[in-house]
């Protein structure tokens, strides 16, 4: 007996040790699919073409293979090829996540939402992919199905910090709930993602709308015009501001802008019918009257103010065109077709049709001024002043276009010229917050500090949270060593602005400064409650306890300060003196004159010579951080 378990535990063991599998042999398809679920993590295209040719090569027909092909055809966009792909690696591979995820995200592309929330949720189940709930949390918003919404979005939002749709679809959401502070606070972020989000711009300026701050809501647009000069929704809604403030005329000049604009002249000669079945009928006129007389370049101008009036934008484009063919003397005609060019992102056939409404009609504003804003949206400055000259000639009160030829101007470095420009705005639109902003700084430049003082003051008082006057204001008190306007102005920001951290550490230092250490510890530590790892709140705080003898809390501030930013120098020396206190090193006594020891004289004097080096180096911190 004991011989055959002998003989049985040999068999056994040779079994294990001579390579036979008990059929746990490699499998080449299940490898390569998991390496084809990594393959979102390879960046460089080469190695990406690599990857992909051994997946295919290590399982050709298997669900990998399908994969890598989906993915592929995806990247030419054939979209539905690469739907079918996809679907073939799940009849193989049903729980192959980023299979489902992805198909998803081309079910959601093509509007197949109820197709796309099934696989999206597949496949977020097994993994976590900020698009996938990013395309999720879109298909939920549409539903008004907000908390899964708002969810799926802030999921996204940990991830996709860069993207401002993210934000933005997180602002419609709290505008559609009614909570619109936090609907602001989504733009904002979005902002931060993307500064020329037009969308961003005109969501915060509806807001401040709704709650009667039109010129809260103003300042916000003309920032988001600077950003994306073309946006329409932009002009459209300074349009409406405006047109409720009374001021009729750059109601209309925004309007214009939005493409909006009716020529009275277009109007009055186009009775256009109101109803539906009278335009058709009026268009079935024309056209029976085109047919006998083929060369009226007249009833080709009417058709397209009909077709243009019902939103028939190709049809409106072919008629102008056909009097543009018979040489149309109506600067109008070419107006609309360049706008409806425009609406096409056919911007190279709208300047040639501006020109020609240009060429028929010199006195043509609207012309000179969208060839203007073209030609300031591509960078061709020089041509957009021109065109803008043009503009002002023949409409002078439009402090916009004065303000845009000024920006020109400071950015070629024509300081005199946007001097002019910059007054001409102030003349016709004196409470411009911009304009003074910006004038103050040429003038700061040219070394008028009294002028650039006066304006800085105006953007000031127009709109208390303009940032960039307060700081530009602070930073000449600084130089003119007017500590007590400074004080003044940096307890405004902290009125205005109370959680940012910033404002709490520069009061601060302003105190530290006047010696009203009080005040001073009390803003260093309101800085510190708002960002406990803000290292230079910290080591401002270690210092002035330095100062006020408190050693052992300085010791542990500066320890935090070191903890938060390891690279700051002052931190490392103010502990050092620290130390150099606490751990005095042996001195020799050396009797002197009048019985004082020669080192106790020296260390003395050593001591006496940090703390006052520790005390003259506040004014410098104090204005390289109003600088920032």
């Amino acid at each position: 007996m004991k011989i055959l378990q002998t003989y049985l535990l040999l068999l056994s063991a040779t079994l294990l040790l001579t390579g036979f599998s008990w059929g746990f042999a490699p499998d080449p398809c299940k490898d390569a699919l998991e390496a084809a679920g990594t393959l979102d993590t390879v960046r460089d295209e080469a190695e990406m073409r690599q990857a992909e040719a051994g997946i295919i090569a290590q399982c050709p027909d298997g669900a990998a293979a399908h994969f890598v092909n989906a993915l592929q055809l995806e990247r030419v966009g054939n979209f539905d090829g690469a739907i079918e792909e996809y679907r073939r690696v799940l009849q193989q591979a049903p729980s192959f996540a980023r299979a489902s995820g992805n198909l998803g995200l081309l079910y959601a592309r093509k509007g197949m939402d109820d197709e796309a929330s099934v696989e999206l949720a597949r496949a977020l189940s097994s993994i976590s992919n900020p698009q996938y709930h990013k395309a999720l949390a879109r298909i939920f918003a549409a539903q008004k199905v907000y908390p899964l919404a708002t969810y799926h979005y802030n999921e996204a939002a940990r991830e996709l910090t860069g993207d401002a749709s993210v934000f933005l679809g997180l602002a419609d959401i709290y505008t559609a709930s009614s909570k619109p502070d936090k609907a602001l606070e989504e733009y904002r972020r979005a902002l931060a993602a993307d500064p020329g989000s037009a969308m961003a711009h005109v969501g915060i300026a509806t807001i401040h709308v709704q709650r009667g701050e039109l010129d809260k809501a103003l300042e916000q647009l003309k920032r988001g015009e600077v950003a994306t000069p073309q946006n329409r929704d932009i002009h459209l809604l300074m349009a409406d501001i405006y047109e409720k403030k009374g001021d009729a005329k750059l109601a209309d000049y925004h309007s214009l802008l939005g493409g909006k604009s009716k020529p009275a002249t277009t109007v009055q000669k186009t009775t256009v019918p109101s109803d539906a079945s009278g335009a058709d009928k009026e268009i079935e006129n024309l056209k029976a009257a085109i047919k006998e007389h083929p060369e009226d370049t007249l009833l080709y101008e009417k058709l397209g103010h009909i077709y243009r009036a019902a939103d028939k934008d190709a049809e409106a484009i072919e008629a102008y065109r056909e009097a543009a063919h018979r040489n149309s003397t109506n600067s109008d005609v070419y107006i609309n077709l360049g706008i409806l060019y425009e609406k096409k992102s056919q911007i190279d056939e709208a300047v040639v049709a501006y020109k020609r409404a240009v060429s028929v009609n010199p006195a043509s504003a609207e012309a000179h001024l969208r060839l203007g804003d073209i030609r300031f949206s591509r960078g061709l400055f020089q041509d957009a002043v021109e065109q803008y000259s043009e503009f002002l000639k023949l409409r002078p009160e439009s402090p916009d276009i004065h303000l845009k030829l000024a920006r020109i101007f400071v950015k070629s470095k024509e300081a005199g010229l946007a001097l002019s420009s910059y007054n001409s705005v102030l003349t016709y639109s004196p409470n411009d917050g911009d304009a003074n902003r910006e004038i103050a700084a040429l003038y700061a430049q040219k070394g008028d500090i009294e002028k650039a003082l006066l304006h800085y003051k105006k953007a000031l008082a127009i709109h208390k949270n303009d940032s960039e006057a307060r700081t530009a204001l602070i930073s000449i008190y600084v130089k003119n060593k007017q500590y007590d306007e400074i004080t003044i102005l940096l307890k405004e920001a902290v009125e205005l602005s109370p959680d940012d951290p910033v404002n709490h550490y520069k009061l601060g230092l302003i105190y530290d400064f006047k010696k009203d250490y009080d005040n001073a510890v009390i803003s260093y530590k309101k800085s510190i409650e708002l960002k406990p790892d803000n290292a230079r709140s910290l080591n401002a705080l270690g210092r002035l306890y330095m100062k006020t003898g408190r050693l052992s809390e300085a010791k542990e501030t500066l320890e935090a300060a070191k903890k938060a930013d390891p690279s700051m120098e002052e931190t490392s020396v103010l502990l050092n003196n620290i130390r150099d206190e606490f751990n005095p090193e042996p001195r020799k006594i050396t009797k002197g004159k009048k019985g004082k020891t020669k080192k106790s004289k020296k260390s003395s004097k050593k001591t006496k010579n940090k703390t006052k080096g520790t005390t003259k180096a506040a004014p410098a911190g104090i204005k390289s951080t109003v600088k920032k």
